[in-house]
Formats: structure tokens, sequence, C-alpha cells
């Protein structure tokens, strides 16, 4: 028996950082189309010509970052005539701020001071593209989180037509974006709309054979043979499906592991996958909510309120009724933003057939999530009678 307890100072873990969120692989998996179209949309950069300005659409945990850091590694590895810089506007959200991260890696000096005007920021950036003969390639992570600040426009339009200001200057854009009811082309005022027009890449949701052979993937790099037995990894996909969100699965392992190692044990167990995933089938929950807009959070959050005090599936025009007594919102703008929450895989929105003749289809809300811990994930968290 002895035999099959960890010593205090063994691990499971061959090379822990395999199971990082922003971890890059070697090997990726299920998105080479994806790679290919974006490849050969930035490819005239490579030629000293402005790259074509690209979005990349999906959902949360889709594999649109990591494609992007894909690309991006390989054009610094082959080229110093296209500069690409990476933002997470989750982080840099402002034009300000955007333009700071720009001005430090095409500058290579430190981001300019607050005060700084934005003029003098962007002919530095121009005079040192100019200078140095290089075509500048801009991912926006998350740009639609641009877009609930406003800012989108004041980011895209300096971008898009540094040409006008500043002759010889070639800026591309690739558009990361994870909210499906966004559409960038048509949010973007027409000043910008008319230089942008952009190629769209769509990333769909993985499968459950997809998920499967990338998480063993990552379990051959990551953990010792046998850590994890091939029963255990089915159970792991399971338990990642239903969130659909490829993270949660990654983050499971790491956890199960985790939880292995600390009971001394040689092999992660059924107990230690079940137990780390109350903990990681929230990380779907946290990512979805960053994505939606402030009125879309008070909506799901008067959801998750009146499925504290019914507990049970809901009408959706009851829950319209409740929601609209805090939140001004059409029937129309509410069912949309249900049918959003419903493809984040936030909430179940089912049809049931009236009864009685005449009667039409009931739709009915059950919440994926328990919702007090939505609410306390969306910060509304209170106590209900």
């Amino acid at each position: 028996m002895k035999k099959n307890l960890l010593m205090w100072d063994e691990t499971l873990f061959r090379d822990p950082e395999v199971f990082e969120i922003d971890y890059v692989p070697e090997q990726f998996n299920h998105r080479d189309a994806q790679i290919q179209e974006l490849a050969f949309q930035v490819r005239p950069g490579l030629r000293g010509v402005r790259p074509q300005n690209t979005i990349c659409r999906g959902l949360p945990g889709t594999g649109k970052t990591t494609s992007v850091k894909k690309v991006f590694a390989e054009i610094e590895e082959t080229t110093k005539k296209l500069v690409p810089v990476y933002i997470n506007c989750q982080i840099d959200n402002t034009k300000f701020a955007v333009f700071s991260q720009i001005y430090r890696r095409v500058t290579r000096r430190p981001p300019p001071a607050s005060g700084t005007s934005f003029k003098q920021v962007f002919d530095a950036i121009a005079r040192a593209l100019l200078r140095e003969e290089q075509v500048l390639l801009v991912a926006l992570d998350d740009a639609n989180y641009l877009l609930y600040e406003n800012e989108i426009n004041q980011v895209l339009y300096p971008l898009l037509r540094s040409h006008e200001a500043y002759p010889g200057v070639r800026i591309g854009v690739v558009a990361i974006v994870s909210d499906m009811s966004v559409s960038l082309q048509t949010e973007v005022d027409a000043r910008v709309a008319s230089v942008f027009r952009p190629t769209e890449i769509y990333f769909p949701p993985y499968s459950g054979e997809e998920i499967h052979g990338i998480l063993e993937e990552r379990i051959l790099q990551g953990l010792y043979p046998n850590v994890l037995r091939p029963e255990m990894l089915d159970l792991v996909v399971e338990q990642t499906m239903k969130s659909g969100d490829l993270r949660v699965g990654i983050d499971l392992l790491k956890r199960a592991t985790l939880n292995a190692e600390k009971a001394a044990r040689r092999s992660v167990e059924r107990e230690d996958i079940c137990k780390a995933y109350e903990v990681s089938r929230y990380l779907h929950l946290a990512f979805s909510l960053r994505a939606l807009r402030a009125e879309e959070r008070e909506v799901l959050g008067r959801i998750a309120e009146m499925s504290v005090r019914d507990d049970r599936e809901m009408n959706a025009g009851d829950v319209y009724r409740f929601v609209k007594e805090r939140v001004k919102v059409s029937y129309t703008k509410y069912y949309e933003m249900l049918q959003k929450f419903d493809a984040m895989r936030l909430l179940n929105l089912q049809y049931r057939q009236g009864r009685g003749q005449g009667r039409g289809r009931t739709r009915l809300i059950g919440l994926r999530y328990d919702p007090r811990r939505v609410l306390e994930h969306l910060g509304q968290e209170q106590s209900f009678s």
C-alpha cells in the first residue's frame, strides 16, 4: 500500500506550465484552417504592404487568442519588417492605454507618461515605423470591450487612417471578438467602416472528440505516465462539454491533479475530478460575464434573482415582467439577450407546448449555474427572503 503513496517531495506534474490558461502549445490542433486563413490575411505585411484587416470571431475558449499568438510568434521568428503587437482589451480598454502598448513595442521605450498628448505618442510611433521601414500589425483581443467603453472608433480611426497623416505608414488590425451578438463592421462609424472592411474568420466550438484530443495532448506533455487513466479523461471531457469552454477542461486537469497530490495519491481519481469541477466550472461563468454589456449583466442579474426566489424553470414572459421592473428593455431586445445567454451556455432556453387547443409554445428559462454564484460573480450578491 505504501508504494502507492506520493512522497512529500514528489509531484505528478512533468510540466505544470502546460496547464496554465495562457500557455501556447507547440502542437495546436483543430485550428489549421483558421491559422492558414489568418496567415494569408497578414502576409502582405511581410512584403511591406498593409496587412488585410481581420476579425477572429467565436465563443470564449475556442482557440482564437492562441491562434493569433501562434501566427504572431512565427512572424517574430521570420522577420523584423512586420511588427506584431498583441493587446488585451480587457486590461487596456482606452485609446491611451492601447497606444501606450503600441508605443512601448515599436519604440522599445517605456510607455509615455499619462499627461503626454495623444499626438506626441502617435507621432513617435509613426516616425519609428517610417525610420525602420516597418509595417505594424495590431491584435485587439476582446475588442468588444472597446465597444462597451465607447472607445472602438477612437482606437481604430488613427490606426486605419494613419497613412493620410503619415504617408508611407502601413498598419493592419486583427480584432478578436468573443461576443457573438457584436458585429464590429456595423458598430463602427462611417469614417472607420470605409477603411476597415475586415475579413471574418469563424472559430466554431470544439467537439467532444476534439476536446478529448487536446486534453490528451496536454496530459502527455504535463503529467507523468499513468497519473490520469483513460476513463478519468473521459470524465474530464464530459464535464468540459457542459460549458463548451476548453479552458474549463485545462483548469480541471490542473486542479484535479493538485487534489490527488494533496491526498498523496499517485493517480487522479473520480473524487479529485468532481471536487475540482466545483471550482473549475465557474471559470467559464467568469470569462463569459466579462464579455457582457452593462445592460446584459443587469438582465442576467434579474433572472438570477428570480431563480433564487422561485427555484424552478421560469416562463420567459414572467421573467420579462420581473426584469422590466428594474431594467428598461423591450421584449424583442430581452429575447435577443436570452438567445445570446443560451448560445454562451449561461442558461437553457427550452420550448414546451402549451396546454389546450390553440395554445402556442411556452419558452422556459433555466440557469446553468447556481443563481447565487451568478449574482456573486456579477457583484450583485444580496440576501433573499
